[in-house]
């Protein structure tokens, strides 16, 4: 049997989305060669729909490292939020609670398609749909890529790895159980997403709480609204026909005033998505570092797991960059504490966002009149808004 086909590189990076093309691009301009492997077509990497909405410190970082070209010509710029419940909306001001700091909605798909133009314009190596993908000699100083590439048996030689793919991805399953500590919440409700060629029903994102579930009316571009209702996860999309969504939606969303309708249009795309937490702890073994969705899920509620990829790659880069020029390993050793420290603050937002807004199947009366106090709270204390913009926009980058 033939020996498998190597090439030799400085990091290896296993995974095409968010995260993994952003540290390929941030090594690249600080002289650092890299390979990036992933299993799936470059059309379903630029397909996948996913989240929307950038933070204000995800955006300088795109536009700094020449990634913001169109992101600041095509992304939507917002100053607030609204949140919506018992028939009233209280919108939060961003920039009057920040200090002038805002959100951008543009899509992840949107970033992905900027970032793999970059990498190929530039001619550095992004190998698609390879297979049978395997890590090896993790805790040596040359650890190693191996797949299947066109049918070839191919690798990467590296000095470094970086787990980039996902949730479902090799990497942190390539890491021995006894060596990680993984943290999980399951909640018991799903979003039921819609992609709708329509206008979309606001300037802003509203979130709503209702006696029927959450509702979440977002947008992609100006024709382009990004829908979603709370819904049991364990739900069969063929049992909700177009009609039913919009119905629960209009329903969801209705004001007491009775002056707001969701503009309706054409659903192009609809899915149930389960919700959950999940960190690992730590975010590194030997020469492998884990980032975004390999190492940490968020629920969506707090529109955080694209930021969270984009804030642990600008670290891992900096440590990266720092080992190269210096020969110092500090930043590589402090990778995982650095991270964790920030992934916390955003499980912890998260998880707010999420039991503040949603209804639960086990609720009493109780708590469905502190829930109500909670929302009451936060739209009536500058205090309380404070919290939630600061977080929202985006907590400091160390």
């Amino acid at each position: 049997m033939p020996a498998p086909r190597t090439q030799r590189t400085q990091v290896g990076i296993v995974g095409a989305g968010p995260a993994g093309l952003l540290l390929a691009h941030l090594l690249q301009r600080a002289g650092i060669d890299s390979i990036i492997v992933e299993d799936r077509s470059r059309d379903y990497v630029e397909g996948r729909i996913r989240a929307g909405v950038l933070e204000q410190g995800s955006v300088d970082i795109l536009v700094e490292a020449g990634l913001g070209e169109r992101l600041q010509r095509e992304g939507l710029v917002h100053d607030g939020v609204e949140i919506r419940f018992a028939g009233a909306g209280h919108r939060i001001d961003f920039p009057r609670l920040t200090g002038g700091r805002r959100i951008t909605v543009y899509g992840q798909h949107e970033v992905v398609k900027d970032m793999i133009a970059a990498r190929l314009a530039s001619g550095a190596p992004l190998h698609f749909e390879v297979a049978d993908v395997g890590l090896y000699d993790l805790e040596s100083d040359r650890p190693a890529i191996r797949y299947v590439r066109a049918g070839e048996k191919s690798g990467v030689d590296c000095d470094f790895i970086a787990g980039c793919d996902g949730f479902h991805g090799i990497s942190r399953a390539s890491i021995p159980p006894d060596r990680l500590t993984a943290y999980e919440r399951v909640y018991p409700f799903g979003w039921l997403g819609i992609l709708a060629e329509s206008q979309p029903a606001s300037a802003e994102l509203i979130y709503t709480h209702h006696e029927r579930g959450f509702a979440l009316l977002s947008m992609r571009s100006p024709t382009l609204s990004r829908l979603y209702l709370q819904c049991d996860p364990a739900d069969d999309i063929d049992h909700w026909p177009d009609a039913r969504i919009w119905d629960e939606l209009q329903s969801r969303t209705a004001l007491a005033a009775g002056d707001f309708r969701i503009p309706e249009g054409p659903i192009l795309q609809k899915g149930i998505t389960p919700m959950h937490s999940f960190v690992v702890e730590p975010m590194q073994h030997g020469r492998l570092f884990l980032a975004g969705d390999a190492a940490h899920i968020v629920p969506p509620t707090g529109a955080k797991g694209m930021n969270l990829a984009i804030a642990d790659v600008r670290c891992l880069a900096a440590a990266l960059v720092a080992f190269y020029r210096t020969g110092a390993t500090g930043a590589l050793e402090a990778y995982s504490r650095r991270c964790l420290r920030r992934v916390w603050q955003v499980q912890r937002f998260s998880w707010w966002m999420t039991t503040m807004l949603h209804r639960h199947s086990d609720e009493s009366p109780f708590d469905r009149r502190r829930q109500l106090a909670e929302l009451d709270y936060l739209t009536s204390s500058d205090a309380a808004m404070r919290s939630l913009a600061e977080n929202y926009v985006g907590l400091p980058l160390e």
